[in-house]
């Protein structure tokens, strides 16, 4: 499994195809995971579990169909993590900002036109304080970041199984929380969704706070990180 940061090497890809990969990774997670929600939200017949597994199960297939290509961050939580980390080029950050951006809202407007908008097209909304909706969304962002930097970036972490790991961590979190914060963890996936629906009044909190959570998340995992002398010793 490539790493879910950018190639540094001079063996790396177009940027153009980076972007176009990352619009369709954003694309997919929108399309599919919102697409669960207003389609359950019409019959009931994915509930709660479905809807969690299609937003990790879409997650993991775009990892390991991407992940080569653009590093598969989908996220720009997890673009502006990696930028802090020095795990990827600042010069791109906006560039992958605007396609995630353009690929989640192509999706929600796809969503709305052939789903409909039931279920608030997919909208995170919180149903507990803001407050706490804050706090669930830094800490939620904070796990997932802290796997994506394990097996994205460390030799010594299951990288080859990244796409298992990151998806089943957004369905963990989405089982858990979701019915308190919609479980976004992601601000393209939760602003497509918004905008379309006009549904903005909490938008902030999906902005912030997987900002803070993914950074926070991968800067913890920077102090449990091995050197490669620590490793051999605790083998």
């Amino acid at each position: 499994m490539a790493s879910m940061t950018a190639p540094e090497s001079s063996e790396e890809p177009p940027v153009a195809r980076a972007l176009l990969a990352e619009a369709m990774g954003s694309f997919a997670l929108v399309f599919g995971g919102c697409g669960a929600i207003v389609v359950n939200a019409q019959s009931g017949a994915l509930g709660h579990v479905g809807v969690a597994l299609s937003f990790g199960l879409v997650i993991a297939v775009m990892i390991c169909a991407v992940g080569h290509i653009s590093g598969a961050h989908f996220n720009p939580a997890v673009t502006l993590a990696f930028g802090t980390l020095g795990k990827f080029p600042w010069k791109r950050v906006p560039a992958y900002w605007g396609a995630q951006l353009l690929g989640a809202g192509v999706a929600a407007l796809a969503v709305s036109l052939l789903f409909g908008t039931d279920g608030n097209l997919g909208a995170t909304l919180p149903t507990v304080p803001v407050a706490r909706a804050f706090g669930i969304e830094i800490v939620l962002t904070a796990l997932l970041m802290f796997v994506i930097t394990a097996v994205a970036t460390d030799a010594g972490a299951s990288g080859n199984i990244a796409g298992l790991a990151i998806g089943g961590t957004v369905s963990l979190c989405a089982l858990f929380a979701g019915p308190t914060t919609g479980a976004s963890m992601n601000p393209a996936r939760s602003i497509g969704p918004a905008v379309v629906s006009g549904q903005l009044d909490h938008l902030w909190i999906y902005l912030v706070a997987p900002a803070m959570g993914a950074c926070l998340g991968a800067w913890l995992y920077q102090c449990c990180r091995l050197d490669e002398s620590q490793r051999s010793v605790s083998s």
